[in-house]
C-alpha cells in the first residue's frame, strides 16, 4: 500500500527537512516486506493566497485518485501507536492500494476537503504547526510498520 503526504508548503532544508527524510526513509525500509510503502511526499503551494479553499484545490489534486483519503484535523480521533498501526495495517490488508495523509496550512483544511475524508486523526487537541505534523505523521507511520513488524522500536 503506498502512502501518501499530501501537504501546504515546502519544507526547506532543515532539522524538520532532516527528520522528515529519516522517518520516511525508515519507515520505507521497514515496511516494505510488511505490504508498506513506499511514501511519498506531494508538496502544495498557493501562490496567489486563495486560503484554506485554494490550498484545498491543490491538495485534493494532489491525492491518488481512488486512494483513501485520510486528513490530519484536531477535531479527528486520537489514538495510541498501536491503535493508529492497527488501523494502518487494516488499511492494507483491505486491499487499499493507496491512502493519503492531508495536512493543511497554517488555517488549517477548509471544511469541504476535511467532509470528504474517509478518517480524521489527530495528534491531540493541541493546534501543531504543520511543519511539525508532517514530521510527527512520518514518525508515526515509521512507528506502526515497526509495530506491524513486532520490532523494538515501539516499546509500551
Amino acid at each position: 500500500m503506498r502512502v501518501h503526504l499530501c501537504a501546504v508548503g515546502r519544507i526547506r532544508s532543515g532539522p524538520e527537512r532532516a527528520l522528515v527524510d529519516d522517518y520516511l526513509k525508515r519507515f520505507d525500509r521497514s515496511g516494505r516486506a510488511l505490504g508498506l510503502g513506499p511514501a511519498a511526499e506531494h508538496e502544495v503551494e498557493d501562490k496567489r493566497g486563495g486560503g484554506r479553499e485554494a490550498e484545498a484545490e491543490l491538495l485534493a489534486r494532489a491525492v491518488p485518485a481512488g486512494a483513501l483519503l485520510a486528513v490530519l484535523d484536531e477535531r479527528g480521533r486520537v489514538m495510541t501507536s498501536p491503535e493508529f498501526a492497527a488501523v494502518l495495517g487494516g488499511w492494507r490488508d483491505a486491499g487499499r492500494s493507496d491512502v493519503a495523509f492531508v495536512i493543511g496550512g497554517a488555517d488549517g483544511i477548509a471544511p469541504a476537503l476535511r467532509a470528504r475524508a474517509d478518517f480524521a486523526l489527530s495528534f491531540g487537541q493541541m493546534v501543531w504547526p504543520h511543519m511539525l505534523v508532517r514530521v510527527m505523521l512520518a514518525e508515526q507511520l515509521y512507528r506502526a510498520a515497526s509495530i506491524l513488524a513486532g520490532s523494538p522500536y515501539h516499546r509500551e
